[in-house]
């Protein structure tokens, strides 16, 4: 699948010592703090008076011991042990120490395939065995943890699988690379068993970094279900979807054209194939080549006619393939060639004649000259004339890149680059060459080595996907019963467009490492050729050699012959494309296959939308008897902060653990230099850093690190990752810290929950954070249902940072203050109140956060005569309570906030050094009902604006003199007393923008309103809700002419 691949071993080594690095730091703080508090202690005077005494025991008693700080050391798998105090600040890495041991050995992760709970299963994304974590598994992990953490505690049996891909191509060159570095020994040296062994000893030592790192952003991964896909089960499911295809006829051996990397050796998947766009002339470096190669060039030539009629001129862009031209094309209306039709040109190297055809498929009469060279063995638009006007297939190239014997003698043995420079140079001899120009084109790259793409015809194993992608197809867009849906809706169309127009797989690869063809040549004793493949019907397909000898003395009774198993090995594609149903033990029909398939949702990248999800719809429905999943979610692609697709070239690689842990600027740097730039290369990646991480990335934690990728996925198909962004969740973690400290400081060491709490007894500020608490319920759980992830983070941060910490803990706080007895009835309340909502707030948030969040959990006091769950992870998760939902309280907390929002922007405007004195305020009210709210509220609005006193003024009553005024809408105004003259002139200023704006809005609803056939077309419910606006507007209006005649009166009295 889509990873980085580890080059060096020592990337794990390295991470190896950098935790041990860590945990020599920590180790080295505890003894720090032990030895202060030592170093305290020794200081403490042993004699002095009596009062000195007195003095001294009581600073023993508020003296800190900063040991109660530090959490205790707690051995591998047991539950954390927390700290006597609660740290002062938030310390990722302390907080997310310790917990995942503790989940794993638990079994909370663990399925249960006998439960009677319903089922709902995820497989992840098998990452690469050669990978390591990039922000894209990161990504990944964080959605797929957030809905099976919140699926988990809605209480389904839930089963996040993971596994491994052997990743066939990519492996190989790693273990191959390794081979030639430590033992300058290739892969043929070795021989296929002892490198397979090789491949084998590499993965068991270095293989699956990428699910280890996994554990550190705390994906709840059922790890006692652990597969891989060359594991035996694997190999045994892989083994039988092969022979089951074949005997329907699905699976059948052609010669075709494939994508061939000539360093590699083998075909490789379109999406292994990058292609980069080419403007002009390009000098490129190719693998293998000492000196750059020149793309982006258009060559022509003539042929030459027989009989005497002159030349033909054609162009291309890889002047070698005409080595391997069987005919030109021409289109059949072209007036130029109408005389040529039926002729041929010769071939100027080897005297082939190459008939002239007419092809209004290929040929644009319009471009070039109208002729085009055709070479059916080297291109895939050649290869479909060649089809259809039954033209010869020469290939001129080996499987290393040279040019072969039907190259001809002066061109055989040469590499294919050096023979085009070779051939213009034998065309100019023969005086046939007609010039170059800059030529725009695509040119395919091999993903991992960066060697050009040669299309090379070969004989290979394809699928038959047509009639299985209809039912791909049917399963999405089915109008009536669709089986399957795809989030973002966007991408069905995409679904569609693929599997109408698909082609046949081709699923061999000419590899080692992988899961070898089921496939064996049967080699008679008097065949004329004696080469594995040479006769197309002499193939048998079997589950094993003893099947294959059986069926093969079927097919050939009475004859001698030999079996051959298939060298090649089966696109790692296939193997992947099983998924979910051989990773739930299909073909067998096992207790995990029955509980859980098909599965509950498929969560990926986009970018693999046909390569891995189409084909597991196609061989799910095919061979599990079903579609594999219900639904399908597609996650944007990471970008840095600016845009741009991320690349080890520009330094904007984001490695996860590196934000996780933090990394300096000079550490960013070191793993560049790592890398294999060129010292331009390696310049500008470091320019690049620097620009972006000036001092380098602080450490943010796995929790902060989730919820912004989470928060990110609003942003369609691309996310533009800011760290920024990022350490700015790592601050708030830091604010729900705080919020525990101060609960915990407020609800004493004695305090126990409730066990039945009554909205309607408590005071109002009580009721609203209950009331506010139930929609922010509702719309996480709708959100999470809807794969709205982004809309159910910004409901829960919204609740925690807007109306839990800045709202409602700052409002209980008077009655925290010096004990007094005229609110201990609010203070009992207020105490029941913040734990009900610290113990919903951290449940509603822990899918999304689940360190920091298991560790404050872990902090607060359970109920009175209940057994609370073990850990938060198997706790339940928080749904709306009828109850609490108070809309009249949250409209009278809308009012208050609205002053109090007034207040604070009048209070902005004073000098620096005025703006933290309490002042007098005053509210006009225009309407009895908001004068009685007003008055009932004094005490949250004197504490959320900050103001020494708030009176309530009717319409008749005057302002003070000195007072600063903002219009809150149309029924309130504020004024705040200044201690200083007020700026009259730059307060009018302002009224009078407000009114010119208000204006503007009451002139254009007006205008809509009164227009005609507005009564007749306009529906009623909308008239209202105009009138009302109309009304309003007119009132606001009002207020701000009565606000600008308070000012004159006071720049009058001035």
């Amino acid at each position: 699948m889509d990873s980085r691949e580890l080059t060096l071993e020592e990337l794990e080594k390295k991470k190896k010592k950098e935790e041990k690095a860590r945990e020599k730091e920590l180790k080295k703080q505890k003894a720090a703090q032990k030895a202060a508090a030592a170093k305290l202690q020794a200081q403490q005077p042993a004699t002095g008076s009596k009062s000195d005494k007195k003095k001294n025991v009581k600073r023993e008693v508020e003296e800190e011991n900063p040991e109660d700080y530090v959490d205790p050391e707690t051995p591998l798998g047991e539950k954390k042990k927390l700290s006597r105090q609660m740290a002062k600040t938030y310390n990722p890495n302390a907080v997310e120490n310790s917990w995942y041991e503790w989940w794993e050995k638990s079994k909370f992760f663990e399925a249960d395939s006998k439960s009677s709970k319903p089922p709902f299963a995820i497989v992840l994304p098998p990452p690469n065995v050669t990978g390591a974590l990039h922000i894209g598994h990161a990504l990944t992990a964080a959605i797929e943890d957030t809905i099976i953490r919140w699926r988990r505690m809605s209480g389904y049996n839930t089963l996040w699988l993971p596994s491994m891909d052997h990743a066939g191509i990519a492996t190989q060159v790693v273990v191959e690379k390794k081979l030639k570095r430590e033992r300058q020994l290739t892969r043929h040296d070795l021989g296929r068993e002892g490198f397979v062994a090789e491949v084998w000893k590499w993965k068991n030592e270095y293989g699956g970094t990428i699910l280890r790192q996994l554990r550190r952003l705390g994906a709840s991964l059922d790890w006692s279900r652990e597969c891989f896909t060359m594991d035996e089960k694997r190999s045994a499911a892989v083994t039988e979807a092969f022979v089951r295809l074949h005997k329907e006829g699905l699976i059948y051996r052609d010669i075709r054209l494939v994508n061939w990397d000539c360093t590699l050796r083998t075909a490789i998947s379109d999406i292994e194939v990058d292609y980069i766009e080419i403007k002009e002339r390009t000098p490129l470096s190719v693998p293998g080549y000492d000196d750059p190669v020149e793309f982006g060039v258009l060559t022509s030539f003539a042929y030459p006619l027989e009989e005497g009629l002159g030349e033909i001129v054609v162009a291309t862009t890889r002047v070698e393939t005409m080595l391997g031209d069987t005919a030109i094309a021409v289109h059949p209306e072209d007036p130029r060639y109408s005389c040529l039709h039926g002729k041929f040109a010769v071939h100027p190297f080897n005297g082939r004649k190459l008939p002239i055809v007419c092809d209004s498929i290929l040929v644009d009469m319009n471009f070039g000259t109208g002729a085009v060279k055709i070479t059916p063995a080297h291109d895939p638009n050649d290869f479909e004339v060649g089809k259809r006007h039954n033209l010869e297939f020469i290939n001129i190239i080996t499987d290393d890149g040279k040019i072969n014997s039907n190259g001809g003698p002066g061109f055989a043995g040469m590499p294919r680059f050096k023979a085009r420079v070779a051939v213009i140079e034998a065309l100019k001899d023969k005086g046939l060459y007609r010039g170059d120009q800059n030529n725009e084109m695509r040119l395919g790259l091999c993903s991992r080595n960066n060697e050009v793409i040669e299309p090379l015809i070969k004989p290979q194993w394809y699928v038959n996907c047509k009639n299985m992608a209809q039912q791909g197809l049917d399963a999405v867009i089915d109008d009536k019963n669709p089986k399957i849906e795809i989030i973002p809706k966007q991408y069905a169309a995409e679904w569609q467009r693929w599997l109408e127009n698909i082609r046949d797989w081709c699923i061999s690869r000419q590899l080692w490492w992988g899961h070898r063809v089921p496939a064996w040549y049967v080699m008679l004793e008097n065949d004329k050729l004696k080469e594995i493949g040479a006769y197309h019907d002499q193939w048998v397909v079997a589950r094993n050699e003893e099947e294959a000898l059986e069926e093969a003395n079927k097919l050939f009774a009475g004859k001698n012959f030999q079996l051959f198993q298939d060298p090649d090995v089966l696109d790692t594609w296939f193997s992947s494309g099983l998924f979910p149903s051989s990773v739930l033990g299909w073909p067998d029909d096992t207790d995990d296959f029955k509980a859980f398939y098909p599965t509950s949702v498929l969560e990926t990248g986009h970018d693999i939308l046909f390569f891995w999800v189409a084909r597991m719809v196609m061989l799910g429905m095919k061979l599990g008897g079903d579609v594999p999943f219900s639904k399908v979610y597609l996650h944007p692609m990471v970008r840095d902060a600016h845009g741009r697709k991320m690349s080890k070239s520009l330094g904007n690689v984001i490695d996860p653990l590196e934000v996780i842990n933090g990394v300096t600027l000079e550490n960013l740097h070191k793993r560049l230099e790592e890398g294999n730039f060129n010292p331009n290369e390696l310049k500008t990646a470091k320019e690049g850093q620097k620009k972006d991480f000036p001092k380098g990335i602080p450490e943010c934690g796995a929790d902060a690190l989730r919820f912004a990728l989470v928060s990110y996925t609003a942003q369609s198909d691309k996310i533009n990752l800011d760290i920024q962004r990022v350490v700015g969740y790592r601050q708030w973690c830091n604010k729900l810290w705080n919020a525990i400290r101060f609960a915990m400081t407020k609800l004493g060491d004695d305090y126990t929950p409730p066990a039945e709490f009554d909205p309607a007894a408590m005071p109002f500020s009580c009721k609203w954070i209950l009331s506010v608490l139930n929609k922010a319920i509702s719309k996480t759980v709708l959100s999470l249902d809807s794969y709205e992830f982004s809309d159910a983070a910004t409901a829960l941060y919204s609740w925690w940072q807007f109306q839990l910490c800045d709202v409602f803990i700052e409002v209980i706080k008077p009655y925290f203050a010096g004990q007094d007895p005229t609110f201990a009835s609010e203070r009992k309340f207020a105490q029941d109140t913040l734990w009900l909502c610290l113990d919903y707030g951290l449940r509603l948030l822990h899918p999304f956060m689940p360190f920091v969040t298991e560790e404050l959990w872990q902090r607060l006091p359970s109920k009175v005569d209940s057994v609370r769950k073990e850990s938060i992870v198997i706790s339940e998760y928080p749904s709306p309570v009828e109850s609490w939902t108070n809309d009249d309280v949250e409209l009278e907390m809308d009012m208050i906030e609205s002053v109090v929002k007034s207040l604070r922007s009048l209070r902005s405007q004073l000098a620096p050094n005025e703006r933290h004195e309490r002042r007098a305020a005053f509210v006009r009210c225009r309407t009895t009902d908001a004068c009685a709210i007003i008055k009932r509220h004094e005490l949250e609005i004197t504490t959320l604006a900050s103001v020494s006193s708030l009176n309530v003024l009717s319409e008749s009553d005057d302002v003070p003199v000195g007072c600063m005024v903002d219009v809150v809408n149309e029924a309130l105004s504020v004024f705040l007393k200044q201690t200083g003259s007020v700026n009259v002139e730059a307060e009018l200023e302002k009224l009078r923008k407000k009114t010119e704006d208000t204006q503007k809005q009451y002139d254009s609803l007006k205008k809509k309103t009164s227009a005609s056939g507005y009564q007749e077309k306009v529906p009623v419910h909308i008239r209202e809700v105009d009138e009302t606006k109309l009304a309003s507007l007119l009132q606001e209006l009002l207020s701000f002419k009565e606000a600008t005649v308070h000012l004159e009166r006071e720049n009058s009295k001035s």
